[in-house]
């Protein structure tokens, strides 16, 4: 049995199957773990999610922002001219695939590889239990009957740093950004939500959040996507996966469970050009 962990898809459903070729995935003893974003840009998202729902229980996928994207597409708060994207909302199984998707975890701990899969990060202040709880706080919201009245506050940069007296929509909307969107951090915590550019770009103050003094979590390892630019980094105990398929990158796994940590990529074609 293998364990694999994969940067974000983002619809690139060729790439995906070609990497679990070279890897020679076999789903009948492998797993996936897949850091979110599985949709958008790309031009297949629809496959892309078939197949990852088909999988069952042997893929663990994390909510990206793109998911929770078109989660509000669909829920008619957001439109979008994405024809991978629209695909997904026309399908005969549309709704079926919604409602697995919104329930998807923010968080995913594994202690006997003492691995934590998040799509953006963990925020700097948070313990790992802290982070579990808030993580399911959100779960519960998304797979619950009102899930639309989440959707409809979901947008939004404030507020900007955690409190522990937050309450209501601005609690969930921080818990959202913190676990999908984040990725710098002033020195006192407070998210910077608008640069995504490498480190070394970002506005003066700001640090990439695994750099922020007296991060919390430091022993089990952090897996994450969401940062194309940041590119494939180990640092520490966090591990970006994200090397940018869709934008013509690369497409990456990690053996988990090996005993040293193994990199398999395949190139991509620009699929999207950035700007």
């Amino acid at each position: 049995m293998a364990v694999y962990a994969i940067g974000d898809v983002q619809g690139c459903y060729d790439a995906l199957k070609q990497l679990l070729d070279k890897l020679e995935f076999d789903p009948a003893v492998d797993r996936l773990w897949l850091a979110g974003d599985l949709v958008n840009r790309g031009p297949d998202s629809l496959a892309t999610l078939r197949f990852i729902r088909q999988l069952g229980d042997r893929a663990i996928t994390v909510l990206g922002n793109h998911d929770l994207h078109l989660l509000a597409i669909h829920a008619d708060h957001k439109a979008t001219r994405d024809p991978g994207l629209q695909a997904v909302l026309t399908a005969p199984d549309a709704d079926e695939i919604i409602d697995w998707l919104r329930c998807r975890p923010l968080l995913h701990y594994d202690p006997a590889l003492e691995s934590i899969l998040v799509h953006a990060g963990i925020y700097p202040g948070w313990t790992l239990v802290q982070a579990q709880q808030r993580a399911q706080e959100l779960h519960d919201i998304l797979c619950s009957d009102n899930y639309l009245e989440f959707i409809h506050h979901m947008y939004g940069n404030q507020p900007d740093r955690w409190d522990n007296q937050l309450e209501g929509w601005d609690r969930l909307r921080f818990i959202c950004n913190s676990f999908t969107r984040m990725r710098y951090c002033e020195a006192d915590g407070r998210l910077d939500l608008k640069d995504n550019g490498p480190p070394g770009r970002q506005p003066p103050g700001t640090l990439p959040w695994f750099e922020v003094a007296g991060r919390k979590i430091r022993t089990q390892r952090i897996l994450f996507g969401h940062w194309s630019t940041l590119g494939l980094r180990q640092q520490e105990n966090i591990v970006a996966l994200d090397t940018g398929c869709v934008w013509g990158g690369e497409l990456t796994a990690l053996h988990i469970d090996a005993p040293a940590p193994t990199y398999t990529r395949i190139s991509c074609p620009s699929y999207k050009e950035p700007g």
